[in-house]
């Protein structure tokens, strides 16, 4: 898959997570988080929305979620796209009116990032819950002052990739990122991968 159609399809879908999903939940007393779900993404209160690959899943059936605006594909949702800009500023930086542009097996690729992260967070850590946050449109927790998490790409990383994210700066070879460290997925196979990534993080931080 070239660079370009993964990074059009995130940022798709980083539109649909806050534009038709978190916007609405929000403005309706919901707050912002989202979870991730078998094929990608939904909402935790009102609207009952998620995402499954490149369709929208609505009480009433699937929708794709190609070829529309974000505006016409929230009101076929029976919701009103809504940017959350008033909340924070790191978002997608999407108008209603843009059309979606997504390919289904980036989509998928994306979807099974999320999937990866979410189960190796839930093994790090049983009695957190993972959230995917709309802002930044990554599923991480944080324990101890330490972020935890896997992104599906953004203007630094463009592939997906896990992350540790001391809010102390750490130094040494591992830290490898502004932020603190991080690896591809493509660097690591499955869950389990992740975890012992994650598990790493956690024992250099915590040794200071």
């Amino acid at each position: 898959m070239d660079e370009q159609t993964l990074i059009s399809s995130r940022r798709a879908l980083h539109g649909v997570a806050e534009l038709i999903l978190a916007g609405p939940q929000y403005r309706r007393g919901g707050g912002i988080r989202l979870r991730v779900v078998p094929g990608g993404f939904s909402t935790v209160a009102w609207p009952d929305l998620r995402v499954d690959g490149d369709q929208l899943i609505i009480p009433s059936g699937p929708l794709d979620l190609s070829g529309g605006t974000f505006a016409e594909r929230a009101t076929a949702a029976g919701v009103e796209a809504s940017k959350l800009d008033d909340v924070y500023s790191g978002g997608p930086g999407i108008e209603p009116d843009d059309r979606i542009q997504l390919d289904p097996a980036a989509a998928r690729l994306l979807a099974d990032a999320f999937s990866v992260g979410d189960a190796a967070l839930r093994a790090l850590a049983p009695d957190e819950q993972p959230i995917l946050w709309p802002e930044h449109f990554d599923v991480g927790i944080t324990l101890d002052e330490v972020n935890y998490g896997v992104s599906p790409g953004d203007e630094g990383i463009s592939t997906p990739y896990a992350y540790v994210g001391p809010w102390t700066p750490r130094t040494g070879d591992f830290w490898n990122a502004p932020f603190g460290a991080s690896q591809l997925l493509s660097e690591l196979p499955d869950a389990a991968a992740v975890l012992e990534f994650f598990r790493a993080g956690r024992d250099r931080a915590a040794a200071g």
